[in-house]
């Protein structure tokens, strides 16, 4: 059962999120932040991992809040889904382009969270939306997920392409490293004997 519901609630925000490992990709994403939600839908799209959120925060304020937290809660669920990490691959990697956009990420659920973040925008908003937020959600995920998070823009000038290329990136990578390694069965990917 690779699957995990997480609650988080705090004076800024109230969030549950539910994923599936060995989903489909299915999403039911709402957050209040319109491109976030639509940025949600493509990570669990493209990493075949079903994914529901619901958000409330203090998007009076600004988004900051809403969009850090849920990074906080998914990298969590995600954690709790994947357990000791017996039998997976571990590793993931991609080369995404999107139009002019090419992204490339590279990730290691290895439970020491680190991230490397290469993908300045050219813009400082998508529409309302503040794009230094794609990286604090990823910062949070990788943090409370326990990933090693590599995220680098090769190439691109348009900022939306950007951030979905990323989105989508990330999530072609972490489809492939939580999928079960059909070698490795039973079996931890570490020499360490615990990730």
């Amino acid at each position: 059962m690779r699957k995990a519901t997480i609650t988080r609630n705090t004076a800024e925000t109230q969030i549950q999120v539910t994923l599936d490992l060995d989903g489909t990709g299915q999403y039911d994403n709402q957050t209040g932040v319109g491109f976030f939600d639509h940025m949600l839908d493509q990570l669990a799209r493209h990493s075949l991992i079903d994914l529901t959120v619901r958000a409330k925060g203090d998007t009076h304020i600004d988004d900051h809040h809403t969009v850090e937290d849920t990074g906080i809660a998914i990298g969590q669920a995600l954690s709790r889904a994947l357990g000791d990490k017996t039998g997976i691959r571990r590793y993931g990697s991609f080369h995404l382009a999107m139009d002019d956009a090419l992204v490339r990420a590279a990730l290691d659920l290895s439970g020491r969270p680190f991230l490397v973040w290469n993908a300045a925008f050219p813009t400082g908003q998508i529409g309302g939306f503040d794009t230094q937020l794609v990286r604090e959600f990823f910062q949070a995920l990788s943090t409370h997920g326990g990933i090693s998070l590599n995220v680098a823009r090769l190439d691109g000038f348009n900022s939306h392409h950007i951030a979905e290329a990323a989105f989508k990136a990330v999530a072609r990578a972490l489809r492939e490293a939580v999928e079960p390694d059909p070698r490795m069965v039973g079996v931890l990917p570490s020499t360490k004997g615990a990730l």
